[in-house]
């Protein structure tokens, strides 16, 4: 399976990913090993949706860093 995944920050702002292992990401996450995230003391799991295609969970994450996919974001899933 292929995720993506929206973490929500200390600042409360909001870190969208991508993982085909979401449990190993979220802990190097947690464990200040990715480098957009180290300096974040709280993170929070808010939302993952689990794809069957590499393609499609890439296609997802990159729209939701978009302009059009951070209103569908904060209508729709938060």
């Amino acid at each position: 399976m292929h995720y993506v995944y929206i973490l929500q920050l200390s600042d409360s702002s909001f870190y969208v990913g991508y993982s085909s292992d979401l449990r190993q990401r979220f802990n190097a996450h947690k464990n200040k090993q990715v480098s957009s995230t180290k300096n974040t003391n709280k993170i929070i799991l808010v939302w993952y949706a689990a794809f069957q295609s590499q393609d499609k969970a890439l296609k997802f994450e990159k729209y939701l860093k978009s302009s059009s996919g951070f209103a569908f974001r904060n209508k729709h899933l938060l």
